[in-house]
Formats: C-alpha cells, sequence, structure tokens
C-alpha cells in the first residue's frame, strides 16, 4: 500500500477515538465504509460512538485502553485481532499537551506525557506492524505536531514527545515501505479541539490563538494525504516555511520564536 482513498471495509483501529479529532476522525471513516476498532479510556464516549457509527450500519468494536500501559496495549490488539482477523490501518491518534514553563513542569506528567504522546503510538505500532508486513499490505498514521518540527518555549516535554514521534515515524515508513506497509504523519497546527484546556489558552501566545482552526478542516486534509500517499505533511502549511528558515537561519529563527511566544507570555504568573 504506497496511497489510500478507498476505505470500505479497510479494519482500522483508532487511539485517542473518543474526542477531538480521533472523534471526527472515526466518523469520517464511518461514512467511508471502514471498520473500526475504537480505542480510548473513556468507555462510555466510545459506546455512544459505536451506537453513532452502528446508525448508519457501519461495525465497530469498542476496546477501552490506556495507551501507556503495555499490558493494556498487548491485550487491546490481541482482542482486535481476534475479532478481525488482521488490521489494515492503524492511526496512533492519542496524545495530549501543556503549556508552562520547564522549571515548573512535575516530573510526573512530563513522564506521562513521554508514555501517552510516544510510548502509547510506539507500543501499538510495534504489536501490529508484523501482520502488515506479513499481508504486504498496512498503512500506519502518526498525528504528530508543528511542535514535532520547531521548538517552542513553554512546550519543552510536548515538543520532546512530538520530535520522538516524528523520528519514529520517518524512519520507520522507508525500512517498510518495500514491505507494502505505507507510514505518513501528520503534523498539525493549533486547532479548537479539547486537547487544549482553558490552563493553557490561558498560557498561549497570542499568535497561536490568532490561528486556531477548525478541526474538521485538518481531518479533510489527513484524507487528502492518504489519497496522495504523501508521508510527512503539515497542516495549515504556512508553519512549514518556518522548517525552512530553521535549517537555513537558526539562530535568526530562534530569536523570531522567542519575540513572538516567549516575549509574550513570560509576565504571566507561574
Amino acid at each position: 500500500m504506497d496511497r489510500i482513498s478507498d476505505f470500505k471495509g479497510v479494519r482500522t483501529l483508532v487511539t485517542g477515538a473518543s474526542s477531538g479529532i480521533g472523534l471526527l476522525l472515526c466518523r469520517k471513516l464511518a461514512e467511508k465504509g471502514a471498520r473500526l476498532v475504537l480505542v480510548a479510556r473513556r468507555e462510555a464516549e466510545l459506546e455512544a460512538l459505536r451506537a453513532e457509527v452502528a446508525a448508519i450500519g457501519v461495525e465497530a468494536i469498542v476496546l477501552p485502553c490506556d495507551v501507556r500501559e503495555l499490558a493494556q496495549v498487548q491485550q487491546c490488539v490481541s482482542r482486535a485481532l481476534a475479532h478481525y482477523g488482521n488490521i489494515d490501518m492503524l492511526i496512533n491518534n492519542a496524545g495530549y499537551g501543556g503549556h508552562r514553563p520547564f522549571i515548573d513542569w512535575p516530573l510526573e506528567d512530563m513522564e506521562n506525557m513521554i508514555r501517552v504522546n510516544y510510548l502509547g503510538s510506539l507500543y501499538f505500532t510495534k504489536l501490529l506492524l508484523p501482520q502488515m508486513v506479513a499481508m504486504k499490505n498496512g498503512c500506519i498514521v502518526f498525528i504528530g505536531s508543528v511542535a514535532g518540527k520547531l521548538s517552542t518555549p513553554d512546550e519543552s516535554a510536548y515538543c520532546a514527545s512530538k520530535h520522538a514521534l516524528a523520528g519514529l515515524a520517518d524512519a520507520l515508513g522507508i525500512e517498510v515501505e518495500d514491505d507494502g506497509v505505507y507510514v505518513t504523519i501528520i503534523h498539525p497546527g493549533a486547532f479548537d479541539t479539547p486537547f487544549f484546556q482553558e490552563r493553557d489558552r490561558a498560557r498561549m501566545p497570542p499568535v497561536a490563538k490568532a490561528g486556531m482552526g477548525e478541526p474538521q478542516a485538518l481531518v479533510e486534509h489527513i484524507f487528502k494525504t492518504l489519497a496522495r500517499g504523501r508521508h510527512d505533511t503539515t497542516y495549515p502549511a504556512g508553519p512549514a516555511s518556518g522548517y525552512v528558515v530553521r535549517a537555513l537561519a537558526p539562530e535568526f529563527m530562534r530569536r523570531q520564536v522567542k519575540k513572538v511566544t516567549f516575549d509574550k507570555i513570560k509576565h504571566l504568573a507561574r
């Protein structure tokens, strides 16, 4: 598989399916006829989504799982494979963010963020990849972040988790493309979803809040990315220009980032 536009019957496991982008992705997949595995911690929300897609004739199973816990992920994958036989597409969407100075960021939460944002995706990918390689067919989608490409102050732990995810996706995609497995990573900017709590919004620099997009537009971009077979995309496209500037003029980029982010929020109480 080097691209995908026909999702009818495609057995798809989505993490973080209970809200935000994950929820919208599942609804769109259901419209396109995919067969779903709904994964998140909140079982009630997953059951509501399962009933919603069942109403339009789409098969979905609910598998509550804490992606931080390897044993739970192993059980989840085993149950998904037992039900569907194989999984054709994995969407690693589960994750959360935060805005606070590194010195004030509790170590426990930073560790937790790495476990959710990076290790959860690592676990599902490691466990589902072998059967995709055996089928010579499969698709793995990582939902990254612009913060995984451009580091910004007040998001150090989050940036670290998404940089790790970007490295995994880039290397893995090259390794397995000749085995019929298509890997892509999407780097969203800021979108207006429950991902951002009020505490985080209060610390966001004005440029980030002003640029918040509608999540449905991101979902449409993800499906266009899959149809075109692209391996690394940013949406909206604007921040991608910063990747070039950072590569060619890192000191200039550092000063600009400080000016439009940290200098705008450093007066806020910790």
